[in-house]
């Protein structure tokens, strides 16, 4: 089964790119989270829907962390290439404000070092330009 990046060709986020069905099914589940590359930048976005909620109809703290960590993922996708793999060794997140369904909820950010073995990255996710939750997170690369 691959895991890589592949495109997607239908519905809001057609010619993003999501990794391939199947690869995390808890993320196939929770999703479809998708990213696109603008320039060197990575954009990373889903779109809420009412299974996101939470009890006071916020987007719930768990989908929050969870997209979290799939745009590390994402900001590391070039460290990534050639079949290498990586787990999540740390994930730290501050909640900023609550989220809603009634746009997409987006994230950005970037790779800080990469070494051999673990890449260092942190991000921001927001909605309609309002902070949401500021992340950071170490991935560490499988048989380096």
């Amino acid at each position: 089964m691959s895991s890589g990046p592949v495109l997607v060709t239908e519905g809001p986020f057609a010619g993003w790119m999501t990794w391939s069905r199947g690869a995390d099914p808890y993320e196939t589940l929770l999703g479809p989270f998708c990213f696109q590359m603008i320039d060197e930048r990575v954009r990373c976005a889903f779109e809420p829907k009412p299974h996101h909620l939470n009890g006071g109809g916020k987007i719930h703290g768990g989908a929050l962390m969870s997209f979290a960590d799939f745009a590390l993922f994402c900001f590391a996708h070039k460290a990534l290439a050639n079949g290498v793999r990586a787990v999540t060794l740390s994930c730290n997140s501050e909640f900023i404000s609550a989220g809603d369904c009634d746009s997409w909820i987006e994230a950005e950010g970037d790779v800080l070092r990469d070494t051999r073995s673990i890449i260092f990255a942190r991000g921001l996710i927001s909605q309609r330009g309002r902070p949401v939750l500021a992340f950071s997170g170490a991935l560490k690369k499988i048989g380096c």
